[in-house]
């Protein structure tokens, strides 16, 4: 990713507070069509039109060092933080919401991070999509985790503390209620990732707490030196829904699966996963969602995705009764 560096006139006149200071503009934008199956609260199914698809995206990277060498920054995403009162506004605007500003800062210690970030659930696990589609199409299917199980729970500013050592690391987070009357979320994550003769492996485990809930999670990778990807994601739930296309079901584990494959420009991703039914009777939500990249070189990439996705009618009380709907985009992705 190309990046722009400024020269901070303001910080380097307080050399003698920290040194090595600047500040990092990228961005991205799409461009393309896409098409997108909706089902409403009462179950009625609208197909999906065909349609433009276009996104631009800016990031401001701040970074800078200390005389005794900590290293600290910070970023906001423009695109999250817009300040437009939504859910994903600003925490400066109301309500009082994170959308896309982290701060950290990093030493011998370790590494504090406070803002729009992870947990230690989601940041010891990996998702299983594998490549990129302008719409997400790959990764938004009803069968899809991204792990973010409890984060957002209140203002979603999360704290988070993690250490690496070797091939380890572990995290601890916690999202605490601005009003004090709910329960604080907690989380603890531990990984290892280590070359074991042409393949990386990656093994991450998680937990997360909130109240009366929580949740444990598994992931393992496996990347092959001939290009070839595999990844496994397992979750268990106390008293957890989920939601997905306007339909919501009790739900107590999930299974995700992934692989892909790269060669020279191309890489393609398929994917799999499955939220099963806390009660017995009720249908699953699930899907499959696809991804085809082609690089083109300086930034540019051409996409496709597909999403497929199964789930619950919540306007019946028949068990079993599913709905199914589709996604897919294509187009070109740019990075600067």
């Amino acid at each position: 990713m190309k990046k722009v560096l400024f020269a901070t006139t303001a910080l380097v006149a307080s050399a003698g507070i920290a040194s090595a200071q600047g500040v990092e503009l990228s961005g991205s934008a799409e461009m393309g069509v896409f098409a997108a199956d909706s089902i409403d609260a009462l179950g009625v199914f609208t197909n999906g039109e065909v349609s433009f698809f276009t996104d631009i995206d800016v990031t401001f990277t701040m970074s800078g060092e200390t005389d005794n060498g900590l290293s600290f920054g910070a970023s906001i995403d423009l695109d999250e933080s817009d300040g437009s009162g939504t859910s994903g506004a600003s925490a400066a605007f109301s309500p009082a919401t994170q959308g896309g500003e982290s701060i950290f800062i990093s030493g011998d210690f370790g590494t504090l991070t406070m803002g729009d970030t992870d947990g230690a659930f989601d940041w010891a696990m990996t998702e299983v999509g594998i490549g990129g589609t302008l719409n997400d199409d790959h990764t938004s299917h009803a069968g899809f985790n991204g792990n973010a199980t409890f984060d957002g729970s209140y203002d979603g500013q999360v704290a988070r503390y993690d250490y690496s050592f070797d091939d380890f690391a572990f995290a601890v987070s916690a999202e605490i209620d601005d009003a004090g009357v709910g329960d604080a979320v907690f989380g603890i994550g531990a990984t290892y990732s280590g070359d074991l003769g042409g393949v990386t492996l990656g093994v991450g485990l998680g937990y997360q707490q909130v109240g009366s809930r929580d949740a444990i999670g598994l992931s393992a990778t496996a990347q092959l030196d001939s290009g070839f990807e595999a990844r496994l994601n397992y979750s268990t739930y106390s008293a957890s829904t989920v939601s997905s296309f306007n339909q919501t079901s009790a739900v107590d584990s999930h299974l995700g699966l992934g692989l892909g494959y790269s060669m020279d420009a191309l890489t393609i991703g398929v994917n799999y996963g499955v939220f099963e039914a806390a009660t017995a009777g009720e249908a699953n939500h699930e899907g499959f969602g696809i991804a085809v990249d082609y690089d083109l070189g300086g930034g540019a990439v051409v996409q496709f995705g597909y999403g497929s996705s199964t789930v619950a009618d919540a306007s019946t009380a028949v068990g079993g009764d599913t709905l199914s709907a589709e996604t897919w985009s294509l187009g070109v992705a740019m990075s600067f």
